[in-house]
């Protein structure tokens, strides 16, 4: 057994595989899904577990949300392709996975696994994408100057018979505008969701973070995360609450109401008017946090078209790049970026309507949860931006879902 590893794209661990030209490879997604297992035995097996995750992925990006909608999806799929995929698994063609394999497939697979094969195929393909943008360029003050990692969980509430399943994923983009935000890592928060910066840094060290940003939201403020960013060539902007007095106090009381504001942004919307300012100061001697150079207060006024107050929000926060290495307007761009994550659970929710999902029982809601981020990596990575449309796109035409996943030969 092998592990395939994909250099210099973002991700370094990958699926564990059988065939070591495959594991050098790694460029195929059904191949990676071969070493998922579920546990069962190979022999006297119609049905691979690879191919029936793959066709679970292919009817996910086809905006399946259920193992019955993905049975009556896959009873629809072209016997060519079908026969492909029996074939390239090595395994002869065996009728079409019925609801209760598609279940069990699904509700006994590694979950682990499967989220490192995802994670492997998704940078392959968005390595493939950066190097055909070479040469472009951001415009300044448009997007960060670098790939930034937003962390951030997600309660899975509908699933029952589990204890409410949270997750936190690790979502890239950049730095070019253009560039698609797409999940590379996931894990499982188990017990209480304060072990969640723990858990972050398990999934940070399966990720390369030389010259990445790290955000998240300010339970990730937390001196042992910033110390593995830091020893593994990264960089971090991380708000500050009261969740970290010491910190909080040392930041609240500098010289704020002197400070100019250094870069200011207006958007005009759904009503709305948002004003956001922020002000940056060097890091003063004795900060409690390690390897602060910046740290910044960004307050956020929002009005009503009439210029009726609606909301003021301030928010004090650390960065470890120097001023060379961040300006205000990347400082704040990047905290603007790190809300790219809710966009995601946003999509599942209402796309997927992952919170009103009632899967049931062990991986189940979890693996579903990782086809669904699969299904948005491989739509965003194929220029869809708006994934509830992109999904009713796919659906049109049977085979898109496998061309998009790269599927067929």
């Amino acid at each position: 057994m092998v592990q395939c590893v994909i250099p210099a794209v973002g991700m370094v661990a990958a699926a564990p595989v059988d065939d070591v030209s495959v594991a050098h490879s790694c460029r195929d997604l059904l191949e990676l899904l071969v070493g998922v297992s579920d546990g069962r035995s190979s022999q006297g097996r119609d049905h691979p577990a690879a191919v029936v995750l793959a066709l679970a992925a292919a009817a996910t990006v086809a905006g399946m949300t259920g193992y019955t909608a993905m049975a009556g999806w896959v009873a629809d799929v072209p016997q060519e392709v079908l026969t492909g995929l029996y074939q390239r698994a090595g395994a002869a063609p065996a009728g079409r996975p019925s609801r209760s394999t598609i279940w069990r497939v699904c509700t006994d697979a590694d979950p682990d696994t499967l989220d490192t094969a995802i994670g492997a195929w998704t940078a392959r393909l968005r390595g493939d994408a950066t190097a055909d943008s070479v040469g472009e360029t951001a415009t300044a003050g448009d997007s960060p100057p670098s790939t930034q990692i937003r962390l951030d969980g997600k309660t899975v509430r509908g699933a029952v018979d589990v204890d409410q399943l949270h997750l936190l994923a690790a979502l890239a983009s950049g730095p070019h505008p253009d560039a698609p935000a797409v999940v590379l890592a996931q894990a499982e928060v188990t017990g209480a969701k304060t072990n969640e910066p723990a858990i972050a840094r398990d999934l940070l060290n399966e990720l390369d973070l030389h010259g990445v940003t790290i955000t998240a939201d300010a339970l990730h403020t937390v001196k042992a995360t910033a110390e593995l960013i830091y020893q593994r060539g990264g960089q971090f902007v991380f708000p500050v609450k009261e969740n970290r007095r010491a910190l909080f106090d040392a930041l609240d009381t500098l010289p704020w109401t002197s400070t100019p504001i250094a870069r200011s942004s207006t958007d005009i919307g759904h009503g709305r008017i948002t004003r956001r300012t922020i002000q940056v100061l060097p890091a003063p001697d004795g900060l409690p946090f390690p390897h602060v150079n910046q740290v910044w207060l960004i307050e956020r006024y929002v009005t009503d078209t009439h210029g009726q107050h609606i909301s003021a929000v301030a928010q004090l926060g650390v960065a470890s790049h120097t001023p060379d290495q961040a300006s205000p307007a990347d400082l704040a761009a990047y905290n603007r970026g790190q809300w790219a994550i809710e966009a995601l659970h946003w999509i599942r929710d209402t796309c997927y309507r992952e919170d009103h999902s009632r899967v049931r029982t062990r991986s189940g809601p979890r693996i579903l949860a990782s086809l669904r981020n699969l299904a948005i990596n491989a739509l965003r990575l194929a220029g869809r931006r708006d994934i509830t449309e992109a999904t009713r796109w796919a659906s049109r035409n049977m085979t898109r879902p496998f061309t998009i996943l790269e599927l067929t030969s």
